[in-house]
């Protein structure tokens, strides 16, 4: 056996080991952990008789794949900073909040991506041969992706799901606007839009509902829209409806302002776009049309002067 399989093998071992390691004292000293498991006990004590399976019948996921997140979710909070917990819960409120996905699930899957990450390359770079400098860099850069994949997959999805509330917002203020001045409560007028219309923008105004039915009052539940949002013009609305809730404005009077004004953005938005499309247009005629261009009308009479002083 090469040396440098045997490197890879002793370095894998390694990390195995470590993580064997961390792994049984996470599971022995963890107190939240067994907390967990008494939630999930009394939760299953209580569920209906045809739910609770007998272990030979429970699916592959139950019996494996949930125990290994959840002993991944224990080392990963040993390994992340204190204040890692609510990061992951901003950039989850930011994303929308997937269904399933819980900041123990993300620390779980980040773990896993780093653990996939560097075997995957510790047994490409032992197939490939490679020397033990290469091994170590694509190691260590297979190991970081794997572990910051799923903060990329969040970004990403915050991002698309800011977009699409920049592009429905403008309407769903116009609809919310309409039902007030047509006579309908604020709260009423808010469950309107949030029946009528789909989307996140429709989700936040479900949750802002929510949170005044189970006590809220309706500036918290306003301030609490803007805090979870990174899209300026929510945040607007939700900081003016707490200010026409402090200072006694007319509710309608101050959707009307933000729904002109939403109008306007958006209809600025659209002029911005158009003034950047000659710019982005230059790109491809350089580097693709003009050069074709030139050669289809050009060439024959390249071709033509060539062949006449070719021949002389």
């Amino acid at each position: 056996m090469s040396p440098t399989l045997l490197l890879a093998l002793g370095v894998g071992l390694i990390f195995l080991a470590l993580v064997v390691a961390l792994v049984a004292i996470s599971g022995l000293t963890n107190e939240q952990g067994g907390v967990n498991r008494s939630i999930a006990a009394i939760a299953a004590f209580g569920a209906s008789a045809e739910m609770a399976l007998p272990d030979e019948e429970a699916s592959f996921n139950d019996r494996v794949l949930t125990p290994l997140l959840g002993r991944l979710t224990a080392l990963g909070r040993r390994l992340t900073p204190a204040d890692n917990a609510e990061r992951l819960r901003r950039k989850l409120d930011l994303a929308g909040n997937p269904p399933g996905w819980t900041v123990d699930r993300v620390v779980g899957m980040k773990v896993l991506g780093f653990g996939v990450g560097l075997t995957a390359a510790l047994i490409g770079t032992a197939l490939l041969g490679l020397g033990l400098m290469p091994r170590l860099v694509l190691s260590v850069g297979a190991s970081l992706i794997g572990y910051v994949g799923v903060n990329l997959w969040l970004y990403q999805r915050g991002s698309d799901r800011a977009e699409t509330m920049q592009k429905d917002l403008p309407d769903a203020l116009d609809l919310l606007t309409i039902s007030v001045e047509a006579g309908l409560g604020f709260d009423a007028a808010l469950s309107q839009v949030a029946r009528n219309t789909d989307g996140p923008v429709s989700e936040e105004f479900s949750r802002v509902l929510t949170e005044m039915q189970i006590g809220m009052g309706r500036s918290q539940a306003m301030r609490a829209l803007g805090e979870r949002t990174s899209l300026p013009e929510l945040r607007g609305f939700a900081n003016s409806m707490v200010q026409a809730d402090a200072f006694g404005i007319p509710v309608g009077q101050v959707l009307r302002v933000q729904s002109a004004e939403m109008r306007i953005k958006r209809r600025q938005r659209a002029e911005e776009k158009a003034q950047k499309v000659p710019v982005k247009i230059m790109v491809p005629l350089i580097f693709c049309i003009l050069p074709t261009l030139f050669i289809s009308v050009l060439g024959p009479a390249a071709i033509a002067i060539i062949g006449t002083f070719g021949g002389q």
